[in-house]
C-alpha cells in the first residue's frame, strides 16, 4: 500500500497536478492539508472519477484536510476530542479515517504565527489535544499514522539554516517538546533522515527563491505507530511535483507499505 501527505496550498488551485500525480504515482491513500475550501467545493466527484473515496473536514478559504483513498474509507472521524479552538472557533485541521485495515489521521498543525503570540498559544494547546485524540490508535494493533504539515521541524538538520530561525516558531524548544510527547504515545517518525540526499526537506518559501536555492524546512511529518512502522518498505519527497508552474510550496512525502 502506498500512503501520502500533501499540503497542497488550495486544492482548486492544485487540483489539475493533484490528479495527475495520483493517477502516475500509484498512491493508494493520500492525506491532504490546507484544502482552503468548503466541503461542497471538495473536488469530490473528480477523484471519485479516479476511483477515490473522500472523507473532508473544511468550511472556507483558510484550512482545510481530507482523506482520499481507493482501499476503503471507513469509521471517519473530524476533528480533535477538546479541540481548544482558536478565538473561540474549532478550525478544521484534523479528519481521521480506516483506508484498507490502517488507521491515517490528516493533520494541519497551527503556524503559530510568532512565539508570544495567541496563535502560538493555540498551537500547543492544539497539540495537546492532538496527543489525547490519538493515543488510543497510537497504542492498538492496528496500523496507524498521523500524517500532515506538522508546522513544526523536529531537529536543526530540518531547517536550511537554524540561524535564520533564531526567536522564530517552528523550531522552539516548545514546540519539539510537544513532538516528544506526541511520539511517546506510541508513534515514530518513518521517514528517515537522511533519505537519497542530504536535507529531505518538504517545504520551500516561494519567495527569495527558497526552491533553486534549497532553502528549505523539513515540516511534513509521518509519524506511525509500532505496526505502521514494521510494515513500512519506502520512503520518499517527492520534490519533482514542487517543481514547475503552479506547485504547492510543499512537496508530497511518500511511505510504502507492505501489509
Amino acid at each position: 500500500m502506498r500512503i501520502a501527505t500533501w499540503n497542497v496550498n488550495s486544492i482548486t488551485a492544485r487540483l489539475p497536478r493533484l490528479l495527475a500525480w495520483l493517477e502516475n504515482s500509484g498512491t493508494d491513500v493520500l492525506c491532504v492539508q490546507e484544502t482552503k475550501t468548503t466541503a461542497e467545493q471538495f473536488p469530490t466527484d473528480q477523484l471519485r472519477e479516479l476511483g477515490y473515496e473522500s472523507a473532508v473536514h473544511a468550511t472556507g478559504r483558510w484550512n482545510g484536510v481530507a482523506v482520499v483513498s481507493r482501499v476503503g474509507l471507513t469509521d471517519v472521524a473530524q476533528g480533535l476530542d477538546g479541540d481548544p479552538g482558536y478565538e473561540e472557533v474549532a478550525e478544521p485541521r484534523s479528519v481521521a479515517a480506516t483506508c484498507g485495515g490502517v488507521r491515517v489521521r490528516s493533520v494541519y498543525v497551527p503556524n503559530g504565527r510568532e512565539v508570544g503570540h495567541a496563535h502560538y498559544a493555540y498551537k500547543l494547546r492544539w497539540l495537546e489535544a492532538l496527543k489525547q485524540t490519538v493515543a488510543a490508535d497510537a497504542a492498538g494493533p492496528l496500523p496507524f499514522a498521523v500524517l500532515g504539515d506538522y508546522n513544526i521541524a523536529p531537529a536543526d538538520e530540518d531547517v536550511w539554516d537554524i540561524a535564520a530561525f533564531d526567536g522564530a516558531t517552528h523550531v522552539t524548544e516548545a514546540e519539539r517538546a510537544a513532538l516528544t510527547a506526541l511520539r511517546e504515545t506510541g508513534l515514530s517518525d518513518v521517514v528517515p533522515r537522511p533519505l537519497k540526499y542530504d536535507h529531505p526537506f518538504t517545504y520551500w518559501d516561494y519567495r527569495q527563491l527558497g526552491f533553486p536555492k534549497n532553502r528549505g524546512m523539513r515540516i511534513d511529518l509521518v509519524y506511525g505507530n509500532a505496526p505502521f512502522a514494521k510494515a513500512v518498505s519506502d520512503s520518499y519527497v517527492d520534490r519533482e511535483e514542487r517543481k514547475g508552474k503552479g506547485a504547492s510550496d510543499h512537496a508530497p512525502v511518500v511511505v510504502d507499505l507492505e501489509l
